[in-house]
């Protein structure tokens, strides 16, 4: 059993988004997933990237946003919605609301973000 306790989770962040690693390769490095909690302040964006060999579940836990996809197209994501991104799928967030946005992802197998964030705590 691997047990974290929240003072122990470490966040991330970029200019308006702030990713808690709540599982992750440092904390759990027999886990066979990633599992985040990400915040996006109102009209901030994460760019559309890919993941080659992970797949991505992401759970929107509150406000509403915008999927980023290949070729410029975009959907609708808003509490409540899950999406599923296969390994090489494009994929990036904006949040459109007036609240923060937060949702939960599970990445398998996991990844290690910090090359994606510019400040860790």
């Amino acid at each position: 059993m691997e047990f974290i306790q929240s003072k122990d989770i470490k966040a991330m962040s970029n200019p308006g988004v702030v990713s808690h690693q709540l599982l992750n390769p440092d904390n759990a490095p027999e886990s066979r997933v990633t599992i985040t909690r990400v915040h996006l302040d109102p009209g901030a964006e994460q760019p559309r990237h890919t993941h080659e060999a992970s797949e991505q579940i992401w759970y929107a836990v509150q406000g509403e946003g915008t999927l980023l996809l290949a070729d410029g197209a975009e959907k609708a994501f808003e509490s409540g919605d899950v999406v599923r991104f296969a390994a090489g799928d494009v994929h990036g967030l904006r949040n459109t609301g007036n609240e923060v946005f937060i949702y939960i992802s599970v990445t398998t197998p996991p990844i290690h973000f910090g090359y994606a964030y510019q400040k860790q705590s």
